[in-house]
């Protein structure tokens, strides 16, 4: 990963600020000859965008992406394609504009930084700041993300990549309560239906106090074959877990059975094998459990690939914190705006999108070295 750049032959450059006219993303090494409209991308969008209930940022946000580039369509494309407008293989930029910015929310924090937040360590790098919005450090660069995880889920079709919230603060979903089907049926991509009041509670609290909270995503891939990812330098997980910890407000990241594992025996840990005797949904061998999250020594096993990941709390709060502004004089400051109360309610599609790039950049590159 470069600045602003991920990836290997699936390559995705994000760029724009939280309070700019627009913010999007570049991608490239896509392959030609696959369906692709702007309606493809947006319904993905749509499962991110702000304003969508009072548990996340009322910021009005229509999130309408529009394809700008490496896309074609005619009567030939239909014929050969069976698609009236596919990728042609060159880059593909896209483009969401910004239209419900209020940057006199952020007046205050101009000259002051946010504990917590980014401020201070833009302002120590660069010299210079977006200070409204946040600039690019804001979470509405995710927006970018999600358009591009649209198009890498177009060249894993097989894939099938689901994520859920499981944790709010204190309160976690059991591992055997987790059905992935019912994080639609509410506004908090929860897969337990018996945990959404007790979350609307703890999170009606947190909000009325102006302040946040954090939260667990986990994430599973299903339907990735055996053999993508490389070993040593190019692992599988280690892709996942960079790719994952650069979301914004990412803090920690387990692939499989993660910290857990330490308190494992090798026995406990130990994934064995049986023979699949045509039982087993491919042509490798049953596993009788994933600790590993389906990547061993790298290169996945034809397992469900799983993670999870660990969001901070939101640091824009209006509980009055200490801080520094940049003359070094010791300060107390509340930030004004809209915030989340809690960022990991919206990070699901994140989350979804970032796997997604992830394993489209791991299955070309498998068919690049191997053939397939």
């Amino acid at each position: 990963m470069s600045h602003n750049t991920f990836g290997h032959l699936f390559r995705v450059t994000t760029w724009g600020e939280s309070h700019g006219p627009a913010l999007g993303c570049v991608v490239d090494g896509c392959p030609p000859g696959i369906a692709l409209t702007e309606a493809d991308v947006q319904v993905w969008l749509e499962k991110r965008r702000p304003g969508q209930g009072k548990f996340v940022t009322q910021r009005q946000e229509p999130d309408a992406v529009k394809i700008l580039s490496g896309v074609f369509g005619d009567e030939r494309t239909l014929e050969k394609f069976g698609a009236a407008q596919v990728t042609t293989g060159t880059p593909i930029s896209m483009l969401i504009e910004n239209v419900d910015q209020r940057s006199r929310d952020y007046s205050e924090i101009a000259t002051a930084f946010r504990p917590g937040h980014a401020d201070y360590t833009y302002q120590a790098k660069y010299g210079v700041r977006d200070y409204r919005g946040g600039g690019r450090q804001s979470a509405r660069e995710t927006a970018a993300r999600v358009a591009a995880g649209a198009v890498a889920r177009k060249i894993i079709p097989g894939v099938t990549i689901r994520g859920a919230v499981t944790q709010i603060g204190p309160h976690a979903v059991a591992p055997d309560r987790i059905d992935f089907s019912k994080t639609e049926d509410n506004p908090f991509w929860c897969p337990d239906p018996d945990m959404v009041p007790v979350w609307e509670e703890h999170l009606e609290k947190v909000r009325k106090a102006g302040s946040s909270t954090g939260a667990i995503v986990a994430v599973e891939a299903t339907g990735v074959p055996a053999g993508w990812g490389a070993p040593i330098y190019g692992k599988l997980d280690a892709e996942l877990a960079a790719a994952l910890m650069s979301i914004n407000a990412a803090k920690g990241v387990e692939i499989g059975a993660g910290f857990a594992a330490a308190a494992l025996s090798g026995e406990e840990n130990a994934d064995e094998m049986r023979a699949n005797d045509g039982k087993g949904s491919n042509d490798g061998p049953i596993f009788l459990s994933n600790s590993a999250g389906g990547v061993l020594g790298g290169i996945s096993t034809g397992q469900p690939v799983t993670a999870r990941v660990a969001f901070k709390p939101t640091s824009s709060i209006l509980t009055p914190r200490r801080t520094l502004n940049e003359a070094g004089e010791e300060i107390e400051l509340r930030t004004k705006g809209r915030h989340d109360p809690c960022v990991g309610i919206r990070a699901v599609p994140v989350v979804e999108a970032m796997v997604a790039c992830v394993l489209a950049d791991a299955f070309l590159r498998h068919r690049g070295q191997v053939g397939g």
